[in-house]
């Protein structure tokens, strides 16, 4: 699920994801994850619409625009929405979208690492959606995490499971369990 405020990308970002080539990347297999990605598309103007679909995400992408220092300060409300209606175990990244504007920055990287550390929040990405820069990470990381829930549940070892998911490019800013 992708929420945030208004203009932070979120359309974009996901038809980056449906639509683009990614040249020279490889494409991993994430049998047993089934994609189903919602876009709030506008509906933030009716939260209590959003947090409907709350209950049923397995993860959550909690977009800002970096360029936009209020769309920043909108994240702990969104995350205060997503503790109080999804569940006790959803997957949150929290991105940061519009990377390629760089000379516009309004919030650092640093900013947003700290702010995900203080949420308890288990990953931070810069993204671009005009780009594709990180796009596709997202799904990879979010599909490693949701086999290693399913395997876990399955075998009791989520060390194991996420292990053997691993590609060798592990982004600094996530922790996995």
């Amino acid at each position: 699920m992708l929420v945030g405020d208004s203009g932070t990308g979120k359309t974009s970002f996901m038809h980056q994801f449906k639509d683009a080539k990614f040249p020279g990347s490889t494409f991993i297999s994430t049998v047993g994850v089934d994609y189903r990605v919602w876009d709030t598309a506008g509906t933030e103007r009716y939260r209590s619409i959003t947090s409907a679909y709350y209950r049923d995400a397995d993860s959550i992408l909690l977009f800002y625009d970096l360029t936009s220092r209020q769309t920043f300060s909108s994240v702990r409300s969104w995350l205060t929405d997503i503790r109080e209606y999804g569940s006790e175990d959803v997957f949150i990244i929290l991105v940061a979208n519009k990377a390629d504007l760089d000379s516009e920055r309004q919030v650092s990287a640093h900013e947003g690492q700290r702010l995900a550390q203080e949420c308890d929040i288990m990953c931070f990405m810069e993204t671009s959606a005009r780009t594709g820069h990180n796009v596709d990470l997202c799904f990879q990381t979010i599909g490693r995490k949701l086999l290693a829930k399913q395997n876990f549940q399955t075998s009791g070892s989520i060390a194991q499971a996420d292990s053997r998911h691993q590609s060798g490019h592990r982004p600094a800013s996530c922790s996995y369990c």
